[in-house]
């Protein structure tokens, strides 16, 4: 079986929204998250908030991730395994994309924004 389940997508969803009601939320590029929460409607500061309501509305059936998942090339996370779902959400009331890993026990939020895959054939 070719990985992540969705037994292990389920426990990465729920070990997401456990540490996203901690201390131990990390962002990868706080620029760019700045900028696709004016496009998507929230304030930065409700990050916390928006993230858990977010989690709350996906499931392994919204995996947008490769199988295996790809490991980040990025410094801060270097080599740790790379989450990524799209869905249609409630929270935003539109179709959205949350990339995500864990290192460290600490959540790592890569990106949060409006779903840009290319529509159609």
């Amino acid at each position: 079986m070719k990985r992540p389940s969705n037994k292990e997508l389920y426990n990465r969803i729920k070990h997401a929204l456990e540490l996203s009601s901690n201390e131990t939320l990390r962002i990868i590029d706080p620029a760019t998250l700045a900028a696709d929460s004016i496009e998507l409607g929230y304030l930065v500061r409700d990050l916390q908030t928006t993230l858990i309501s977010v989690l709350n509305e996906i499931g392994p059936g919204n995996y947008a991730g490769t199988r295996p998942p790809q490991k980040s090339y990025k410094v801060q996370i270097k080599d740790s395994e790379l989450f990524a779902f799209s869905w249609k959400s409630k929270t935003f009331g539109c179709e959205a994309y949350i990339k995500f890993c864990f290192k460290n026990d600490c959540l790592y939020l890569v990106s949060l924004h409006r779903d840009r895959k290319e529509k159609g054939g």
